[in-house]
Order: structure tokens, then C-alpha cells, then sequence
């Protein structure tokens, strides 16, 4: 499915400027959830710049008013511009970022085995020098080496992970595993930011029926308490 060219970005501008609910904002950007709510609640890693999809051509107000009336509808992109990809050479990764890609070689290693080092490479951005050191332990910080998520560091994302681990699986013919540790975390999140939206719907009604809303805003802990 195509994304916007600066999805994260997009995001922001979304948050800021719709009333589109996260599970849409974070299907059309390509994002995780819980990476809508840092963005809303304002502690993502990075301050970002909103980006307005509309004016970038990646989507009509009209589809985005569709969004905002009907929580289940599908934020469909319009075809924009091609995006600019690099051709050759290792994924460009960030200077500060750069010394984290050992921790993350090492993740994959320990928790994939299955995924070659080409495909490693790919993700990361690095060589198959650097990751035959870190597989032998023959590396010169191999000490001070620990394996890490490197979708928590921020040198690739879960999703090119995911389609690394089923395509490594597919060709091993195993069954690919499945991510389920932040399952519960996502679930608890969707059932609250629904009933935030739903307690801003009955407010707004509430207001234009000149009665004063009364009602506690709702948090986890009280929604699993009914």
C-alpha cells in the first residue's frame, strides 16, 4: 500500500489538523499506533513538522472528510509523485544512529537466525564484513555489543522487519513467529482512545443542547473497571 513520501510528518499534520482517529492516521502513514499517540501526546523522540497531504497531493479534503465521518473508513492515497529511492549502496542511516547498528545486527542474530546476511544488510544498512564479525563475536567492541529491537532504535521499521522475518521463514520453511508483545499495550490503547472519542461526541451534543457535560474523562483504568 502506498505511503506518504514524509509519513511521520504526516502524521503530526493529521493529529493537529483532522479529527481522524489514530488507527486511520497510523493505516495510511504506515505507523504503529502507539507511534500516533507519542505523536499526540507530544513525546515522539523527535519534534516534527507537520506536513499537509493535501497540499502534497497524497490525499483530497474530501477523502479526508470521509475519514472523519465514519471511523471505519479507509484513508485511500492518491497517487503522488514517485518517490526518490536510492539505488545502490547500504540504506543511508542517521550519524547519530550509526553507532546503534551493531546492537541491532546483534538483535536480529540472537531473535532471527533464519535472515540471511544480505537481508540484514538491507535492513540496517551495513555490511556483510560487520556482520560476520558480530555472528563470530570476532568484532573489535564485541564487549560492549547488546543486542537490541532495531525498530526501538529507530534503523528500521516493523514493518520491513516483519516482511524480513516472513520471507527468511518462507524460504527456511518454517513457520514465520509472530510479534505479539505489544498485543495487549495496543489493544488497551484502542479501547480508550474510543472512548475518548466517543465522550467527545456525547459532550459536543451535550453542548449544543445547553447541558453541561459532567462526565470524568476516561482513562484505562476506569474503563476496564466497567
Amino acid at each position: 500500500m502506498a505511503q506518504p513520501l514524509m509519513p511521520h510528518a504526516t502524521a503530526s499534520w493529521l493529529v493537529d489538523n483532522t479529527s481522524l482517529s489514530f488507527e486511520q492516521i497510523a493505516e495510511f502513514c504506515g505507523l504503529h499506533i502507539l507511534e500516533i499517540q507519542a505523536i499526540a501526546d507530544d513525546t515522539a523522540a523527535t519534534k516534527l513538522t507537520g506536513r499537509d497531504p493535501v497540499r502534497a497531493h497524497e490525499i483530497t479534503q474530501e477523502e479526508i472528510d470521509k475519514g472523519q465521518a465514519d471511523p471505519d473508513h479507509r484513508l485511500v492515497m492518491l497517487k503522488g509523485p514517485d518517490q526518490v529511492r536510492r539505488t545502490k549502496g547500504p540504506r543511508y542511516t542517521p550519524v547519530s544512529k550509526r553507532s546503534d547498528k551493531p546492537d541491532g545486527i546483534a538483535w536480529i542474530i540472537r531473535n532471527h537466525p533464519e535472515i540471511s546476511d544480505g537481508a540484514i544488510g538491507n535492513l540496517i544498512g551495513t555490511t556483510r564484513t560487520t556482520i560476520a564479525a558480530i555472528r563470530d563475536r570476532s568484532h573489535w567492541n564485541i564487549a560492549n555489543i547488546t543486542p537490541k529491537d532495531p525498530v526501538t532504535l529507530g534503523l528500521t521499521t516493523q514493518r520491513e522487519l516483519d516482511a524480513a522475518v516472513a520471507k527468511a521463514a518462507k524460504a527456511a520453511g518454517i513457520e514465520a513467529p509472530v510479534d505479539t508483545r505489544l498485543e495487549g499495550d495496543r489493544e488497551a490503547l484502542i479501547v480508550e482512545l474510543r472512548a475518548q472519542r466517543d465522550q467527545l461526541a456525547r459532550d459536543a451534543e451535550a453542548a449544543e443542547a445547553g447541558e453541561s457535560p459532567v462526565s470524568a474523562e476516561p482513562t484505562a483504568e476506569n474503563l476496564f473497571r466497567r
